[in-house]
């Protein structure tokens, strides 16, 4: 939506080009003009509803890559073509093509846009002398007559700059970019070629760059350029009905330059007060009632409903009935091909299911046979640990047995030594020990046998 305000407007005394500019656009429609659907207006603002086009225009591409190679430099321009065509055939003026003014859409197209200085074509224009100075042809910045030429004067100071990085003509002001142009006329030689670049595209955009017009590529129309050599075979029809796949397409994320978007406000201003206190001033209501008239804004708004201009291409870049035919049997064929692919995409995946399925109960059936392995080779484990664990316990026993006999031979053998101990008091006292010693041995050994 492009919002253009009311008092800025009239400060610069655009009105009758802002007013012209709508009605151009209200009768528009072309797939290489930047249409408009719908205008309205506020108490502050007019507001027009234009083409969504998310590509960013070609001055800001061209300060990111600076060049642009034959390929793309072509593709631009042979849009350009279909839109001026479209315009020069409502003998229409643009005046003002720059790369500014050239907006491209998400694949790569390029559109024509701003129709603030545009003008119906009429004899007597001399003292039209609006533009841009480094695009402007020589007789419009010498306030002399001009027709449709001046628009390809301008597509070739920008073919001029896809190829070299640079306009033929630079300058500071108005006058000194003219004391050039007078001065010299530009030619790209066969040495000043770029790489990559033919010596058909040269001679192309040096035509267009002819200082006289009647010298100049295009001056009887798009249909001039459009039969040089350098588009010799080009698909126009294609082209038209953005069949081709363009040589340049523009970054979604990366092709707008933020500063001419008002949507962000300063958070440190507030601007609710600063205008409250700006409208109940007594100096901006005398200036705003007498100078701000706004009723030159009236029936600004418009609903697309007026006749459009005439477009030449419809006829003459018209689908025939076997084109058509072939479009619509190609549109089935696709239809039918996504559809199969869809339902085998379908079968594959269920497919892909059944074996991933199988392939899980396989797994776990090896998981189950290996588990059940290993309880067994366990079961085998433990069966032998508890026999070991018996046989030890088996062991205990007798040893303890074995323990618990010889307790009871060393108690009797103790028993023994004693009464022997006894029996030798005994006998040292009686004057008979040796002969009860010997008895008592005698008595104990047979004891034992």
């Amino acid at each position: 939506m492009k919002e253009m305000s009311k008092t800025k407007i009239i400060d610069k005394k655009s009105d009758k080009s802002v007013k012209s500019e709508r009605e151009l656009l209200s009768r528009m429609s072309h797939p290489f003009i930047v249409n408009m659907h719908f205008s309205f207006q506020d108490n502050d603002n007019l507001y027009l509803v234009m083409d969504l086009l998310t590509g960013g225009d070609l001055r800001y591409h061209i300060c990111k890559n600076r060049k642009f190679t034959e390929e793309q430099s072509k593709f631009f321009i042979a849009c350009i073509l279909l839109g001026l065509e479209y315009l020069h055939h409502n003998q229409i003026i643009h005046r003002d093509i720059k790369p500014e003014n050239l907006v491209l859409d998400e694949n790569g197209y390029v559109h024509i846009t701003d129709f603030g200085i545009a003008k119906i074509q009429t004899e007597n224009n001399k003292k039209e002398t609006s533009g841009t100075p480094g695009y402007m042809s020589p007789e419009v910045l010498c306030a002399q007559n001009h027709n449709i030429a001046v628009d390809y004067f301008a597509v070739g100071v920008m073919g001029y700059e896809f190829m070299k990085g640079f306009r033929p003509y630079l300058g500071k002001s108005r006058k000194e970019i003219k004391e050039k142009i007078i001065a010299k006329q530009v030619k790209i030689n066969k040495n000043d070629l770029e790489q990559g670049w033919s010596i058909e595209s040269a001679e192309c955009i040096n035509k267009m760059l002819q200082r006289k017009p009647i010298k100049r590529l295009g001056y009887h129309g798009a249909k001039e350029v459009k039969e040089h050599i350098w588009f010799k075979n080009y698909n126009w029809k294609d082209l038209y009905h953005k069949r081709m796949e363009s040589p340049f397409i523009p970054n979604g994320e990366d092709n707008f330059d933020f500063k001419y978007c008002n949507a962000v406000i300063n958070p440190g201003v507030n601007t609710k007060e600063r205008y409250e206190e700006i409208l109940n001033s007594e100096s901006y209501r005398t200036k705003f009632f007498d100078y701000y008239d706004f009723n030159r804004f009236s029936n600004f708004s418009y609903i697309n409903q007026l006749e459009k201009f005439k477009n030449p291409h419809e006829n003459l870049y018209k689908d025939d009935e076997k084109t058509l035919e072939h479009m619509r049997v190609k549109s089935v064929n696709n239809f039918n091909r996504l559809r199969n692919d869809k339902q085998n995409g379908l079968k594959s995946y269920n497919s892909q299911n059944i074996s991933h399925n199988r392939a899980v109960s396989a797994s776990d059936n090896n998981q189950a046979f290996f588990n059940a392995n290993l309880y067994v080779n366990n079961r085998k484990k433990l069966k032998r640990a508890l026999g070991e664990f018996k046989n030890n316990c088996n062991k205990f026993n007798n040893n303890r047995k074995q323990y618990n006999s010889s307790n009871v031979y060393m108690s009797k053998i103790n028993k023994i030594n004693n009464s022997i101990n006894n029996n030798n008091n005994q006998g040292s006292t009686n004057g008979t020990s040796d002969y009860s010693t010997k008895n008592n041995s005698n008595k104990y050994s047979t004891m034992f046998k």
